[in-house]
């Protein structure tokens, strides 16, 4: 069995800012698997999960149609730590709120260097839009334990019998 978080642990590394894969059924025809990309995204401990994205792009659509994604954010630094989670669509902001844009690009790329980005890329205002996710199935892993097992071992302190 993984070692998994607990809710409040998963919030928390939810929470922080890390680039997301974005996942969707992929029902262009019948013989293509889930289209994962990745996303900036937001979040808050007990709020949704919002995204970002081309209004005319195919992740839109087939966000759109499939009227729910999943998430799943990782830390591949040792231990390995990662948060999947899915749901639905609760609400499509169509035209994107200037100031989801703005928090989004600020916790990216940092306030100074977002007014650069915002500035250069202001024709996303008329052809982006939001979806907001509400999380509902959540899976988790974080190898700090295994890790910490691992190191006592090598250091002489296995105390286990084999």
């Amino acid at each position: 069995m993984l070692p998994s978080m607990s809710p409040t642990e998963r919030e928390q590394f939810l929470a922080a800012t890390r680039v997301g894969v974005l996942c969707m059924t992929d029902t262009r025809d019948g013989d293509r698997a889930p289209l994962a990309l990745p996303v900036w995204y937001s979040y808050e401990p007990g709020g949704d999960i919002v995204v970002e994205m081309g209004r005319a792009t195919i992740k839109a659509r087939l966000v759109r149609a499939a009227g729910r994604f999943s998430l799943c954010v990782q830390d591949e630094r040792p231990p390995y730590r990662y948060v999947s989670v899915e749901g639905p669509v609760i609400v499509i902001e169509d035209p994107i709120d200037p100031a989801v844009r703005v928090a989004l690009a600020e916790r990216y790329l940092g306030p100074e260097q977002a007014r650069a980005y915002l500035a250069a890329t202001t024709d996303q205002l008329e052809h982006d839009i939001t979806f907001r996710m509400r999380p509902q199935r959540w899976r988790t892993a974080d190898f700090g334990a295994f890790a910490a097992e691992f190191a006592d071992a090598e250091a002489g302190g296995d105390t286990r019998t084999h």
